[in-house]
C-alpha cells in the first residue's frame, strides 16, 4: 500500500517539477503509516500563480476534479486545494506562509522529490499526537504530550509548532471537528487569485491580512 501511494505521488511531483515548481509531500506517506484511507497530500511551499500549477498536472494527464480555497481562521494564510480524487490534493499558499504555518508540514512529516525517490521514511506526529518513529521494520509510536520541547528538538521545528498543534487537535477531540473561516469552491472558470481578491474587498479581516502579506 505504502509503495503504491508513493509511486502515484512521485508521478505527481514529477509533473510539477518539470514545470518549474518545487513540490514536497507530507503526512503518513513520508512517515509511512499508512492505511486504506491514507491521504496523498502535496503542497507547493511558496506562492506560485495558479494557472502554472494547474497546466503542469493537466499537461501531464491528471485531471482535476475540484478546486477550492480555504482558509482557516482570518489570521491564516488562505491556501488553494487541487483536488484529483477524494484522496489527493495539491495545495499552494495564496500568500505567504508564517514561520509556524511552514513548520506545520515538517511537524507532521515532510519529503521533497529525491527524499522520497530514495525511499526515505521520516519522524512526524499523527492526528492523534502520536509521534511516528520509522523503524527497519515498521515503526515506534509514542504520545507526545508531556514531551513537547523533546518532540519539537526531534523534529528540528519550535516549540510554539508544537505547542499550537496540541491545542489545535486537543480541542477537536474535546468539541468535534472545528470549521473554517474561509471555504470557497471555484467554478470552472474561475481563477484562485481573482475570487480571493473578490471576496476580501467585502471582507475588512481577510483584506487586512492580505495587505499584510503584501497580495493586495
Amino acid at each position: 500500500m505504502l509503495k503504491s501511494l508513493r509511486l502515484k505521488a512521485l508521478s505527481i511531483m514529477k509533473a510539477l517539477l518539470s514545470n518549474g515548481l518545487n513540490p514536497i509531500i507530507h503526512g503518513s506517506i513520508t512517515r509511512g503509516d499508512v492505511n486504506k484511507k491514507s491521504d496523498i497530500d502535496i503542497t507547493i511551499l511558496e506562492v506560485v500563480p495558479s494557472y502554472k500549477v494547474e497546466v503542469a498536472l493537466e499537461n501531464s494527464g491528471f485531471k482535476i476534479m475540484d478546486k477550492v480555497m480555504i482558509q482557516a481562521s482570518p489570521r491564516h494564510t488562505v491556501k488553494a486545494h487541487i483536488y484529483l480524487d477524494e484522496l489527493t490534493t495539491v495545495t499552494f499558499p495564496l500568500v505567504k506562509m508564517t514561520k509556524i504555518e511552514r513548520e506545520f508540514y515538517r511537524f507532521g512529516g515532510e519529503l521533497d522529490f529525491e527524499g522520497l525517490k530514495e525511499n526515505i521514511r521520516v519522524a512526524g506526529v499523527d492526528k492523534r499526537l502520536m509521534l511516528i518513529e520509522p523503524t527497519i521494520h515498521g515503526h515506534i509510536e509514542s504520545s507526545i504530550l508531556g514531551k513537547e520541547v523533546e518532540v519539537a528538538s526531534r523534529l528540528g521545528v519550535s516549540v510554539n509548532i508544537v505547542n499550537e498543534r496540541v491545542r489545535v487537535l486537543m480541542r477537536r477531540d474535546n468539541v468535534g471537528r472545528t470549521g473554517v473561516y474561509l471555504k470557497y469552491r471555484l467554478k470552472e472558470d474561475e481563477v484562485f487569485e481573482e475570487v480571493l481578491k473578490r471576496i476580501a474587498s467585502k471582507d475588512p479581516a481577510l483584506r487586512r491580512m492580505l495587505i499584510q502579506r503584501d497580495f493586495l
